[in-house]
């Protein structure tokens, strides 16, 4: 039985963006600190979109609040309702 890879969701890296990654001449800890800012980026424009505003005019407390909306949707409806699926 073959199992097949998740499809990469939207806020993590697609796998041509992992393969620029990783033929990037970086260290490991640079790949790992590279996949996470683009990562956080990608989510960064979602947040923002929620929001209504630029990326630059988020606040702190605006992607706390975020942070906290989301997780009490997995909690409350189920991590497939979730925005993050961790």
């Amino acid at each position: 039985m073959d199992i097949l890879p998740q499809q990469p969701s939207a806020q993590f890296l697609t796998l041509e963006e992992s393969a620029k990654v990783d033929a990037a001449l970086l260290s490991s800890p640079e790949k790992f600190l590279t996949r996470l800012t683009i990562s956080s980026l990608k989510l960064l424009k979602h947040i923002s979109q929620e929001y209504g505003v630029a990326i630059e005019d988020l606040t702190a407390q605006q992607v706390i609040a975020w942070f906290e909306k989301d997780s009490k949707i997995r909690r409350e409806q189920g991590i497939e309702s979730a925005y993050l699926k961790w």
